[in-house]
């Protein structure tokens, strides 16, 4: 018995058939995200975009009493903590991925605000005063009666 060549119509067939089969995406993966991974014990952040901001609030935290403590008083602008423990030019720039920094400073206290791009669950909004304390909100802006984040 002799085989000729292949009908158009088997030709078609069969790339019909590779096409679906790699466009189709494979039923192992999970369409969510990964869940978040703490960095570290206790860490209350509930994203990667929190962790960062967090970190951010942290260090300029620690720069102001750092300042705070070598010229007694606080830094008035992001600018001058500059060089203030780990506080870098970078850092200046408010746009911090899905955040924005705020900050508002006076000799005698200062205010420090992060505010998400979008305002979720995983996006809380966070504020922290002289006292170092951070508070957090999920549903409108953090303020100095916001729940202090663990």
């Amino acid at each position: 018995m002799r085989i000729g060549p292949p009908s158009f119509v088997a030709i078609i067939a069969g790339l019909a058939i590779a096409v679906a089969t790699l466009s189709v995406p494979p039923l192992c993966h999970s369409a969510q995200a990964p869940a978040y991974q703490p960095k570290f014990p206790g860490d209350p952040a509930r994203s990667d975009s929190e962790a960062a901001a967090l970190a951010y609030m942290r260090v300029v935290l620690r720069a102001q009493h750092r300042f705070q403590k070598q010229y007694d008083h606080f830094a008035t602008s992001l600018a001058e903590l500059v060089h203030s423990g780990s506080f870098t030019k970078r850092m200046v720039d408010p746009n911090r991925g899905d955040y924005t920094a705020g900050f508002k400073g006076k000799k005698d206290s200062f205010i420090l605000t992060m505010t998400p791009k979008q305002l979720d669950a995983q996006h809380r909004s966070f504020y922290a005063e002289d006292d170092g304390k951070i508070h957090a909100e999920e549903d409108k802006p953090a303020d100095d009666d916001s729940p202090v984040v663990k």
